[in-house]
């Protein structure tokens, strides 16, 4: 069941990205969005009109089932931010232990810098292989709404086709 749900997710959030892709490639377009996957479908917050986002949220489907996979992965996503942040972490671990205090910051400062420029291709390859999926090709958008007041978020909800209900497997 766990393998189901997070292949579920991971292929709810390549769906995300790649709607948010879309969404930010069209003139005018709300550069604040921010969204997060779930096992059947994704959530997406953001200012942006309701024919928009369901155009983009179809388009993104089709690409992807087309062979689009690099879709999947974004240079937006929250992963890279997270893995950016441990690299950085661990890097500048082992500048701390310099006898000299002095010398310590200029040497935290620059491991650090490392961490975050080794974070990115992280980042990338953490997604691609661990939180997102471009295996879309069995996966239907069911429902897209939204809620009634401000701020609320679109919800994508998704299943695999056949008619089951269950999250993609």
């Amino acid at each position: 069941m766990f393998a189901s749900l997070s292949e579920a997710v991971r292929a709810n959030h390549g769906l995300e990205h790649a709607t948010v892709s879309i969404l930010l490639s069209k003139p005018g377009a709300q550069k604040r969005l921010f969204g997060h996957a779930v096992p059947d479908g994704f959530y997406l917050y953001g200012n942006v009109d309701e024919e928009s986002f369901r155009d983009a949220a179809h388009e993104a489907l089709a690409r992807m089932k087309a062979g689009e996979d690099g879709l999947a992965v974004s240079p937006l996503c929250g992963t890279n931010i997270v893995i950016s942040g441990i690299a950085a972490g661990l890097v500048s671990l082992a500048t701390v232990h310099q006898p000299n205090r002095f010398s310590r910051f200029p040497n935290i400062v620059t491991a650090t810098s490392l961490g975050i420029v080794l974070g990115q291709p992280l980042g990338r390859w953490f997604q691609k292989n661990v939180t997102t999926s471009p295996r879309v090709h069995d996966m239907e958008i069911v429902d897209i709404s939204r809620g009634f007041w401000p701020g609320k978020p679109f919800r994508v909800r998704t299943r695999r086709t056949g008619g089951t209900t269950t999250p993609l497997a």
